[in-house]
């Protein structure tokens, strides 16, 4: 019996075993895609934090320059300025990229919205050549 002239009971079990094996691989998909995500939801995390911290610690930098400004009214504040200045620079920067990288946009499954479209379009052609033959 060639292909074409299978009985239609043939062919929705051919498609049931082939939708089955669908689902499972956009679950492995999704699976390995979620992780990948959750990894770098732990990256920018660690940066929110670190950020954090250089900005509390530029903070107390900052209130130590001013304590020395105000107590000795001579250069060595300015040192403690600069320097109280670099750390929150450097931990708004952090902050920033920590920002970003939790963005809602970032975290989106692309990949598997590619491929269920993809699937979609397949399934769709596939309809519509079995219709016509």
């Amino acid at each position: 019996m060639a292909k074409d002239e299978r009985p239609l009971s043939a062919l929705f079990i051919e498609f049931a075993d082939e939708m089955t094996l669908l689902i499972r691989q956009e679950a492995d998909l999704i699976k390995v895609e979620i992780s990948e995500k959750f990894s770098h939801l732990g990256l920018g995390l660690a940066s929110v934090m670190i950020g954090g911290l250089l900005a509390s610690s530029g903070l107390l930098v900052l209130l130590a320059s001013a304590v020395l400004a105000l107590a000795h009214l001579v250069p060595p504040w300015l040192a403690a300025l600069i320097v109280g200045l670099i750390i929150s620079l450097a931990g708004c920067a952090f902050l920033l990229s920590g920002r970003n990288a939790l963005k809602p946009k970032n975290m989106a499954l692309r990949r598997t919205a590619h491929t269920f479209k993809m699937e979609k379009e397949l399934v769709k052609e596939q309809l519509h050549s079995d219709r016509k033959g």
